[in-house]
């Protein structure tokens, strides 16, 4: 049942239907708080659907668990920013940029 969910999940995301890979994403979740990548997913969903808040949550618990996912780190750089928060979004932007070698990431990102 979790791959079918994760695959719907999937797909939902690719059409851009942000909020029906949330409900297939939860349930996966809940079920398996430990999968880094899964969670990953839907902090994603979370942010393309501007549930800011949400995906901000899911983000720190990616990074808590797996403090060197980059992807993490930029992902959650660019919802402090649409939160208007930019300096705490600097912190991982910089830590993003460290972890890739990649000083693009360190410009601020436009909304």
């Amino acid at each position: 049942m979790r791959a079918l969910s994760y695959g719907l999940a999937q797909q939902y995301f690719e059409e851009r239907d942000y909020r029906g890979a949330i409900r297939a994403l939860k349930p996966v979740v809940d079920e398996t708080p430990d999968d880094v990548g899964t969670r990953l997913l839907l902090a994603r969903a979370y942010y393309h659907a501007a549930l800011l808040k949400p995906a901000e949550e899911h983000l720190l618990e990616v990074i808590d668990r797996e403090p060197t996912e980059y992807y993490a780190h930029l992902m959650l750089a660019r919802t402090l920013e649409r939160l208007s928060r930019r300096d705490e979004a600097g912190k991982h932007r910089r830590i993003a940029a460290a972890l890739t070698g990649d000083d693009e990431l360190l410009k601020h990102h436009t909304v």
